[in-house]
């Protein structure tokens, strides 16, 4: 399993898939091997909780740098040197081990994960020396995960993904948009039937012991929490930002009812900004990223939970709506109607849908979600549909695709 987000890396939830496949392979007959990247290649490392890499995971860590921080002045850098992307020195060091570990622990497959482009160039590699079977999760498109400011990365990205849809056993996306994209423009994958959906997930271990969340009481203001990160393009909170000002104009949103916690938004200078411009800073809050363990009690003791996914997004589903079905706690989703994110609320019934760009729909789906939470009528998504998208069941279907893959 060769995978460059594993901790220690702190680095949004993506390694949350790796860490849930290798936690539950075992479950169906497959012991992993994790060949990450050392800790010095992590934008920003977190101490790793005693129970965070399942046991009996055999994990190993070979050399890399980041161009940016590494071989950069002032964070500037040579483009060619983000070919594909900022962590290709990890490619030699790792394939040299990943040989070593191939022979040593008797390997019979390769998986590795996307958005590091680097990952698949190792396992490509690895795959072409030894002829293992190799299956290349993509996860999320590659035109929506490429640095678009690096002309450089986009161009050697591009034809990388080329190269894995070529030579790759199978590949995988999270979500089947994103897998009938490809099936479009890679015709020879989608005929031979090299391409599958596995979703995201949650992990039910995460879960045990959650606080269950207090009712609505006077006296008490609403709670309503996002966690995670947000972007100007396609995560863009300022149209709720505009409708919320708007309902405290008209007395509807006042800071002893309703409080609006941003956990880890990522551009909190950029935000904060547009709050106190309009004056909403007695209601919104951006808070400071914490542990996968806290943010998932903070989401359990909220009365409702925010989702911002654009229609730019529409192919791509983020783990977090996972997280917030399992919780169970009334969603407000601003969520392009059309794509995967929406299909699964509709699915599972677990949210309110706003048009993420219109700031009189927000407004009014608003007022709706908060009387609804007041008077206890809030959707809450059935258990028996939020199961299907567990961690082990994604590890499940792995498992198959191993098991056709080696034969």
């Amino acid at each position: 399993m060769i995978a460059f987000h594993f901790p220690p890396a702190a680095m949004g939830s993506g390694h949350l898939r790796t860490l849930g496949f290798a936690r539950h392979l075992p479950e169906f007959g497959w012991d992993p091997v994790v060949l990450s990247a050392r800790a010095l290649a992590y934008p920003r490392t977190a101490p790793i909780a005693p129970d965070a890499i399942p046991q009996g995971c055999v994990t190993h860590r070979a050399l890399a740098f980041d161009a940016r921080r590494h071989l950069g002045i002032k964070g500037k850098y040579p483009g060619f040197l983000a070919q594909p992307d900022r962590w290709i020195s990890w490619w030699p060091a790792a394939v040299v081990q990943g040989l070593r570990l191939i022979h040593r622990h008797q390997v019979c497959a390769i998986w590795s994960t996307y958005p590091i482009m680097s990952a698949h160039c190792i396992a490509r590699t690895l795959s072409g020396i030894t002829k293992l079977p190799w299956i290349a999760d993509f996860r999320d498109p590659v035109s929506s995960s490429v640095e678009a400011e690096n002309h450089f990365s986009v161009a050697s990205q591009h034809r990388w993904e080329r190269r894995v849809l070529h030579s790759a056993t199978q590949a995988v996306f999270t979500t089947p948009s994103a897998l009938q994209d490809y099936a479009e423009r890679y015709p020879g994958a989608g005929r031979s039937r090299r391409l599958s959906v596995i979703g995201n997930g949650y992990d039910e271990a995460a879960f045990v012991d959650l606080p269950s969340a207090p009712p609505p009481q006077n006296g008490r203001p609403l709670m309503l929490v996002h966690s995670g990160l947000l972007y100007p393009e396609g995560r863009d909170p300022s149209p709720f930002f505009n409708a919320l000002a708007r309902l405290k104009a008209a007395g509807f949103a006042v800071a002893t009812q309703l409080r609006v916690v941003l956990r880890a938004s990522g551009w909190e200078a950029r935000y904060q900004q547009e709050i106190d411009r309009l004056g909403i800073a007695d209601i919104v809050t951006l808070a400071a990223p914490v542990g996968n363990r806290e943010a998932l009690v903070e989401q359990a003791a909220a009365d409702g939970l925010l989702l911002f996914q654009g229609s730019k997004f529409d192919r791509q589903i983020p783990a977090k709506v996972y997280e917030y079905l399992r919780i169970g706690r009334p969603i407000f989703a601003l969520v392009g109607p059309g794509g995967d994110t929406a299909s699964v609320l509709r699915d599972t019934g677990g949210a309110m849908v706003a048009l993420p760009e219109s700031i009189d729909t927000i407004e009014a789906r608003l007022v709706a979600f908060v009387n609804a939470l007041r008077d206890g009528r809030a959707p809450v998504a059935g258990s028996a549909a939020v199961s299907g998208y567990s961690r082990k069941e994604g590890a499940r279907s792995l498992a198959r695709l191993l098991e056709k893959a080696h034969g």
